[in-house]
């Protein structure tokens, strides 16, 4: 399981990033903790990222490959990268 402290303090890496950031927003890119606790899915855009062996993968161009999937059909246990 990844540590509540890391989760209280991760965000989005594209939702804080550069051009992309949420200047809005006072904490853009929050994440929430979903599928039995395998995945993390930010409330501003939509971006999805695994957890694999307890560690978040925190890769944009991971959570652009799950963007157009609803939380409900991600797969549980998360597939290794190919």
């Amino acid at each position: 399981m990844v540590d509540a402290e890391l989760l209280d303090i991760l965000r989005c890496p594209h939702c804080v990033s550069g051009e992309t950031r949420l200047e809005e927003k006072e904490d853009p890119g929050v994440l929430d903790l979903v599928r039995e606790d395998s995945w993390l899915v930010c409330e501003d855009c939509g971006r999805k990222y695994p957890i694999r062996d307890d560690i978040p993968v925190m890769l944009i161009e991971t959570g652009d490959k799950w963007m157009d999937t609803t939380v409900d059909k991600l797969p549980v246990p998360p597939p290794e990268e190919s």
